[in-house]
Order: C-alpha cells, then structure tokens, then sequence
C-alpha cells in the first residue's frame, strides 16, 4: 500500500507539471485589458509542492485555484547580491519577459536597514555598496522594459527620523549615525531615481505606504526629497490590504498635494487634505478621521467613510493645477480589504499574514483612472509576511494564535493562506 501510494503521488506531480507548462509556455504572460501584457515569474517550488500534494488527495479544484494564482502576472523581487549578482539577476529577468514580450515588475529591495532590520532585515550594508549594487541593476536592465517598484517601505521606515511635526520615529538602529542616517536615506534614494531614470524603457516609482499609515502631507514631504519628480510616480500598499477605492482616493491625494507644494505653496504641506480629518467646503470643515475598514467615497453614508470634504479642500486650494503625478497599487491581497482582529492580542500585526483575505484585481493598465498607471501584484500572494507572534513572544518559532502554527519565513510559501486568499478572491478567479 506504502509503494502504491508513493508511486501515485509521484504520478500526480509529473501531470501537474506537465499542465503547467503546457498552460504557462505558450506565452507566458497573462493579456491584461489593454495592450500591455505583463511578465509571469516561475512558480515559487512549495506551489508546485502544493499543488502534488492537494492533487494525491483528489482536491482538484484546490489545484486549479493554486494553478491560477501562480499564472496570474506578479513581480520579480531582488533582495540582495553583490552587484555582478544583481545585474545577472535583473538581465536574465527583462531578457525572459523581452523574448515573450512582456513587461517584467522588477522590486529593488537592498536599502540599508530595510524594514528597520525586522522581519525583512537585510539590505546594502552602506551608501557605497548600495550605489554599486544599483549601477549592478542598471547594467542588467540596459535598454529593455521594466516597471521598477523602487524599495518598499524606504520611505514608510526611515531610520532616526523625525516628522514634519517634529516627531522622532520609531526606527532608532543603534549601528547607524543618528545626525546622518535619514539624510542618507534619501541620497541613496535620489541615486537610485536618477539612475535608473536614465534608462530608457523603464518606470521607477516610490514608496508611498498607503491610506492606513502616513498622512498625505508627510507622506509628500518625503516622496520630494526622495526625487519623485525625476520618477514615474509613486506605488502604495505593497504588501498590504487595503481596499483599492481608498488607494485611489489617497493616492490622488498626495498626487494633488504634490501639485500643491511645487507650483503654489512650497511650505503648505499642513494645508493637503489628508485620511485622518476629512474637513473641507463640503461638509462645512466638519471633519472626522476616515476608517480604513471601510470603503471611501464622496457618497458614503457614514462621516468616517466620505470623502467629500477632503476632496473640495483640494478642489479649493488647487484651483486651476491638476495633480499629474501618477501611481500603481497592489491590489494582490487586497480583494477583502484589511483585517479586523475578532479576538485581543498584545500586537494584532494587521499586517502579518491576516486570515480571511482575498486575491484582489488582477494586473493591468486599464485603471479607469488617468492619474494611476496600473494595478499590480507586488506581493506574490501566498509568500508570507514573516514569522507573526500577535505579540505573544519573540523571535523565531513561535506560534501564530491565527493559524495555529509557526507561520513561514517571510517570502517563504504559507500553503494555507495561498489557497484561502484564492477561495475569497474578489473578483473570483476565472
């Protein structure tokens, strides 16, 4: 019985491997409602696993919603290398999307103390070698097409910073120079942009967090001193939950706010609308903090919801400018919007592997929205976000009270939430 059931499983790895490449080899790109098709990276290998095992147990339907995510475009992230390693890395990624004729999403993740060296710590250990490591990539890249989503959270976590209201962050590493750190964030930022902007078929956008984190005025104030206005744009939510709906209104925002502080008040970074006081001509400044949990409109029913207000403010104070600076959104995990604890925990950590969630809206240019270039799986669904203890312990090998179990490594497959976030994809996958 023991041989017969190895041989059976063996049997069900070889098909499903077979139908994967027969689904993915003809183009291996997904056609998005426009005309550009973006790239399909190889499958992470515990997809595959997966994948053999929900089929020796006659899950069918589980294999198909797996088969699907995997052959839905998302990007390709460098973390790391010397940069001869990275440029090998990135060339042989635009070189495979070339010859298929499509545009790969490239995430450079390398900043010196990345993730304040948390659950994605790693990165360049210097500005020197973080600038080498950039002109790695842009040798790799050369001429061919890119979307270059430029080091998540690099301006949501900057190391010794402090606000514009004169707040000093969270983000206090004892290895760097305090007088010195945040001021090198940005050089190494700027580096980047002008680099790789250089180039003459890619897109390079910022991070930008999303309408759960940084104020619109905050958030503006860093994009320009990181060169957003040498950039494409600005991206949000990687990683994240958010509903798109609020990633478009808050991504409008700081686009307008960015219109604001370069053409008509340079210091009037107190004056943009921002998520946590939605007063404007509207509603008669009568403003109250919006709630991510639910889904911003100028229609919405509740005050927490509506963003009316907010958007006359912009309305007033821009007059006759139009904001121009453009976005993307990931929209990977975002279908059920973000995660609401039904139970107490020390730290929550929304952002850590939540359950319930959904695969959003698949990849594409065709937005509906002028001022938002794509709609993009950043995060390939199914990576974990790290090793999440709720706050009920530290370090490694402690149990997620979520998930029962120690959650993956961060980028390392979690099988379970792959296929919950394909059950509750919204739109469902077809």
């Amino acid at each position: 019985m023991a041989n017969y059931s190895m041989l059976r499983h063996l049997l069900v790895v070889g098909m499903l491997l077979a139908t994967i490449i027969t689904l993915a080899t003809p183009s291996f790109a997904a056609q998005v409602n426009d005309t550009t098709k973006f790239y399909i990276p190889k499958p992470n290998h515990g997809a595959l696993r997966q994948m053999a095992n929900l089929g020796s147990d006659g899950r069918d339907a589980d294999v198909n919603l797996i088969r699907k995510l995997i052959n839905t475009p998302s990007s390709v992230w460098v973390t790391s290398g010397t940069p001869k390693e990275a440029e090998q890395k990135v060339r042989q990624v635009t070189q495979q999307a070339a010859g298929k004729q499509t545009v790969p999403v490239i995430v450079l993740y390398n900043i010196p103390f990345r993730d304040c060296a948390l659950y994605s710590a790693g990165g360049a250990t210097s500005v020197a070698e973080y600038k080498a490591w950039i002109d790695g990539v842009v040798r790799g890249i050369e001429n061919r097409s890119a979307y270059l989503i430029l080091e998540p959270d690099g301006l949501g976590i900057i190391p010794w910073y402090t606000t514009l209201d004169g707040q000093l962050e969270w983000c206090q590493p004892q290895e760097v120079d305090p007088a010195t750190a945040a001021t090198e964030r940005f050089t190494m930022m700027n580096y980047a942009v002008d680099q790789l902007g250089a180039l003459p078929n890619t897109r390079i956008y910022l991070d930008a967090t999303h309408g759960g984190w940084l104020n619109v005025g905050e958030i503006t104030d860093r994009l320009l001193k990181a060169g957003v206005q040498n950039a494409d744009g600005f991206f949000l939510n990687v990683s994240n939950y958010q509903w798109t709906p609020n990633l478009v209104q808050y991504g409008t925002w700081v686009s307008s706010c960015i219109a604001y502080i370069t053409q008509i008040n340079a210091s009037g970074f107190g004056e943009c609308g921002n998520q946590y006081w939605s007063g404007g001509p509207a509603n008669n400044w009568q403003g109250v903090a919006l709630d991510p949990m639910l889904v911003w409109s100028d229609d919405a029913a509740t005050a927490n919801a509506n963003t009316a207000g907010i958007n006359s403010r912009y309305a007033s104070i821009l007059g006759n400018v139009e904001p121009t600076t453009h976005f993307v959104a990931d929209t990977s995990r975002n279908g059920q919007g973000p995660w609401t604890p039904t139970q107490s925990f020390p730290d929550p950590q929304t952002w850590c592997n939540p359950p319930a969630r959904g695969l959003g809206i698949r990849p594409t240019t065709d937005t509906g929205n002028e001022l938002v270039d794509a709609f993009l799986w950043v995060k390939l669904p199914g990576e974990s976000d790290g090793q999440c203890s709720r706050g009920l312990g530290s370090g490694n090998n402690v149990v997620d009270p979520i998930w029962g179990r120690v959650d993956p490594a961060a980028g390392s497959w979690f099988p379970e939430q792959a296929l919950e976030l394909a059950k509750l994809a919204n739109p469902p996958l077809q």
